[in-house]
């Protein structure tokens, strides 16, 4: 099953709806289509291999709750094959659980039921220049270029952070690595564990917490590192760069 509408070519391949609910699903595919995407869908585990298999997919949106099929084991299916993004929609608990758990197996993003299809929409679409800007950033030299954010720069090449009155804010590399780790990823909740993943290659980082290391980092950021207002506490998951990021 195939929406296509709208003036907004999909360069990099379909969207993959994954769902039972077959009106979720087709409400779904409907309004994704009218808004200029190519969808495909699948309401079981088998149709979405088929897919994954034979078409070329640059997102996935899984639902966790899959009748019979466990929402996570597909989750892990997929992470152990593909690094296509994927957001996840969760139930309707009260409870973190299932975002915490999804996050920590490899989704990108989530949404709790009932959600609204334009806050899905618009997040499939950062989610998708993101990765654009990713495959444009490996195709240059990966130390060329950086980050602006709330009158802050971060130049890549010499790792220079400067603050909104052009000083020079020294960083260790294992606070440049957090710091990146949240501007390739604004406005998205990521995990302790996923931040972990991403800075323990230096030794500064491995044997430390996450949470000292996003400490320091708002002391260097944050007018208010008591009241923080870029890298925000997310309950339960971990933490979220609230800032708007430019690349340049």
């Amino acid at each position: 099953m195939t929406g296509l509408a709208g003036d907004m070519p999909q360069r990099t391949g379909s969207l993959l709806v994954v769902d039972d609910d077959e009106t979720i699903l087709r409400m779904m595919v409907d309004f994704l289509g009218d808004n200029g995407f190519s969808v495909l869908s699948a309401a079981s585990r088998a149709e979405m291999r088929r897919h994954l298999t034979h078409a070329q997919v640059s997102l996935v949106i899984l639902d966790v709750q899959l009748g019979q099929d466990d929402g996570f084991d597909v989750l892990r299916e997929i992470r152990s094959g593909s690094d296509v993004p994927v957001v996840i929609l969760t139930g309707h608990r009260r409870d973190e659980i299932d975002r915490v758990v999804g996050l920590e197996l490899g989704a990108d993003d989530y949404l709790t039921k009932p959600f609204s299809l334009r806050e899905l929409m618009a997040r499939i679409r950062a989610i998708l220049r993101r990765q654009e800007f990713g495959r444009t950033q490996r195709n240059r030299d990966p130390e060329r270029g950086g980050y602006r954010f709330a009158g802050w720069q971060l130049a890549r090449r010499h790792r220079r952070l400067t603050d909104p009155s052009g000083n020079l804010v020294p960083l260790t590399k294992g606070e440049y690595t957090l710091l990146h780790a949240f501007l390739e990823s604004p406005q998205r909740p990521l995990s302790r564990e996923r931040l972990l993943q991403v800075t323990r290659v230096h030794e500064d980082v491995f044997d430390r917490s996450i949470d000292v290391q996003v400490l320091r980092l708002r002391r260097k950021l944050e007018a208010d590192p008591s009241a923080p207002q870029m890298i925000l506490t997310e309950r339960g998951i971990g933490y979220v760069f609230a800032a708007r990021v430019e690349p340049f």
